[in-house]
């Protein structure tokens, strides 16, 4: 087949790509590196700054690069924000991909109306996310700038617009698959991440020295994320037990300086609203780092996983963080345990052989 994937969240598209390619297939995949992140692609489309003359040069190249992205059997979008113009700029390229190509496929990987038109229900459905921690709302300048855009927007329209008109939705995480499958459950499907297990690079912990503990900071979305949160808990725990751990942060960094940080690191931090292990989290596991975050029932269900819970599940509160590292610095005998299981969980449901195969499957039986 030929395959078309546009637009990059952490990498997934590119690991999709080395999956489908190692089952020899013909993939080009066109994005900006997901921002200052820069993972590769085959095709860079990046806009630098956004004023009028830095957006008209980014639509020349735009449309030179067109006719390029014409006569696949496949044509994968990351998300309905696919490119960095608005949404009503959008609309007539992704109706140019419609018509120039057989199939098209939408990605449900991050923000978009959908999420957060159910992520601001009340009753809150989900037992946090986001936007929620119990029956309350978080009320942040970032979620109410996130509901402004999604809600009511042109922004709303195109996704709406693309969830309806396309050929399949694939979410990759329980959460997504949860908030799609209400209205859109005859083309929708789970399929997990792709990454590959970094066998060569795995550096598994010995009692000789201190626990190296991770977290990744992005400065714009920290409250966002519960960064802040976490990194409260891990700075109590540094100070606490001195003789014990030390933080190793990434501010912003590029993911090739990010990937090495983390390679001689024992624990990460990431995710405190999610249920499920992203793509940050995976990485993470795929170089034998145990994660605490999110890793709820709920994410094993779906994946059917009955055994191996690698995972250090922690509730959007500082003190069960707090206790949860804690319960690892006293108990440094679970520390191996748990990172031998995090490289058997990537191993046995994210290779991108294995989830390229699924992606093939559901492309082909729409």
């Amino acid at each position: 087949m030929r395959i078309l994937l546009l637009g990059e969240y952490s990498n997934v598209h590119w690991s999709l790509a080395e999956g489908l390619r190692s089952l020899g297939h013909e993939v080009c995949v066109v994005s900006n590196g997901d921002f200052w992140k820069n993972y590769k692609r085959d095709i860079s489309l990046v806009r630098k700054k956004y004023t009028l003359h830095h957006g008209i040069k980014y639509l020349i190249k735009l449309y030179r690069i067109l006719p390029r992205l014409r006569n696949y059997d496949v044509v994968q979008i990351i998300n309905p924000m696919f490119l960095e113009i608005k949404a009503e700029h959008i609309k007539p390229i992704y109706n140019y991909l419609r018509r120039h190509n057989k199939k098209v496929f939408m990605g449900a990987n991050g923000m978009d109306a959908y999420w957060v038109d159910y992520c601001t229900r009340k009753p809150f459905p989900f037992r946090y996310s986001d936007f929620n921690i119990g029956n309350k709302a978080i009320d942040t300048p970032m979620n109410r700038e996130l509901i402004a855009a999604w809600q009511g927007t042109a922004k709303a329209q195109l996704n709406r617009y693309i969830a309806n008109d396309c050929n399949g939705i694939i979410a990759g995480l329980y959460e997504y698959h949860t908030v799609y499958k209400e209205q859109h459950g005859d083309k929708l499907t789970y399929i997990p991440f792709p990454i590959e297990a970094e066998k060569k690079t795995v550096e598994l912990y010995t009692p000789t020295r201190k626990i190296r503990i991770f977290i990744g900071i992005q400065r714009s979305r920290s409250i966002y994320k519960g960064t802040d949160i976490m990194l409260h808990a891990l700075e109590r725990i540094e100070k606490n037990y001195p003789n014990e751990c030390e933080i190793i942060k990434a501010e912003d960094v590029p993911f090739a300086k990010y990937s090495q940080m983390l390679n001689s690191c024992d624990i990460q931090l990431d995710q405190l609203y999610g249920y499920s292990p992203a793509m940050n989290a995976l990485l993470a596991m795929s170089k034998g780092k145990i994660v605490v975050g999110g890793g709820e029932e709920e994410c094993y269900e779906i994946l059917g996983e009955k055994e191996l819970r690698p995972i250090v599940n922690v509730l959007p509160e500082e003190e069960d963080i707090y206790n949860k590292l804690e319960e690892l610095i006293l108990h440094k005998e679970k520390i191996t345990k748990l990172q031998k299981e995090s490289i058997a969980f990537v191993e046995r449901h994210h290779s991108p052989a294995k989830v390229a195969e699924q992606y093939i499957e559901f492309w082909n039986s729409k």
